[in-house]
Parts: structure tokens; C-alpha cells; sequence
């Protein structure tokens, strides 16, 4: 087993209509919220932000959550986030692995509503959240496994 990688990290949360981005301390302590980005489903607007905010972060790699069934089968939403990962690996120039995700928006949802947040007034910010939860729980699995987390994303040849 080897120990924690320190470095900058970036958590996210890909979904059909925005992608939640989060980002950890170089020593992996919090992850927190950076950005809700908009999907752009024509073009890659929504891959080159990431890239920048990877760049700006100086981040070693990204965390994208894997959006498994409860039985862990894959769905539409897993061949998605797959699909967005590997195209955020073919431009980011830094690592890219995915990490399961189950029930990270739920979770999500239920820490807002905790704090009293409306679903309504939560909408621009529940995919931060659930970055956020993402990333942590990515981070505090590898310290306490001495291992990366997740699965390494390889990049798909352009066509």
C-alpha cells in the first residue's frame, strides 16, 4: 500500500442538464464546491470549462462519479457519465477516474433540505453538493485504503 497522493483534486457530478464541479485542499481534508457548469450536449463548451478550472486549480486529476443502479448495474445515466469522462480525459491532459456514486444526489438533496434549502432554492447548487460528496468520499477512501480510488478512464480515439 502506498500513501496518500497530495495534490488538488476535482469532483464531478455529470448530469443531462448541468455537471457539478468541487475541488479538495492538496493535503485531501474538504473538498468543497467550485462551479455548476452547463451541459452542452452540441459541442464541448461543457468539457473545456472543466479543463479550465482543472488548470486553474492546478488539480492532479479528476474524480467523475460512476452513477450505478442500487444493484450496481449500469443505466442510461452510468453509459452518460462514461461517455463525458471519457471525452474529459481525451482534453484534460491529467488523469480522470470514476468513482460510484450511488446515491449522491440523494444525499445531496437531504443535506440541503436539512438546512432548510427548498428542492426549488437548491437547483443551482445541488449538483456542487453532490460533487462535493463525490470527492469526499473519493479522498477519504483512498487515506484510508492507501489507494486511488475508482477506475482509471481511457480515452476513446476521436472519430
Amino acid at each position: 500500500m502506498g500513501e496518500f497522493r497530495t495534490g488538488v483534486r476535482l469532483g464531478v457530478d455529470v448530469g443531462k442538464a448541468r455537471i457539478g464541479v468541487a475541488r479538495c485542499d492538496p493535503l485531501g481534508t474538504l473538498a468543497t464546491p467550485v462551479e455548476t457548469v452547463a451541459r452542452d450536449a452540441a459541442g464541448s463548451a461543457d468539457v473545456l470549462r472543466i479543463v479550465a478550472i482543472a488548470n486553474e486549480q492546478n488539480a492532479i486529476e479528476i474524480v467523475v462519479g460512476l452513477p450505478l443502479s442500487l444493484s450496481g448495474s449500469n443505466t442510461a445515466s452510468t453509459d452518460d457519465a462514461v461517455a463525458f469522462a471519457q471525452r474529459l480525459a481525451g482534453a484534460a491532459g491529467r488523469p480522470v477516474r470514476l468513482v460510484d456514486e450511488r446515491l449522491s444526489t440523494v444525499t445531496a438533496h437531504s443535506a440541503l433540505r436539512d438546512t432548510g434549502r427548498s428542492q426549488k432554492r437548491s437547483r443551482k447548487i445541488i449538483d456542487q453538493v453532490a460533487a462535493v460528496i463525490i470527492l469526499q468520499h473519493a479522498i477519504d477512501t483512498e487515506k484510508s485504503t492507501s489507494e486511488p480510488p475508482g477506475t482509471w478512464v481511457e480515452t476513446t480515439p476521436e472519430s
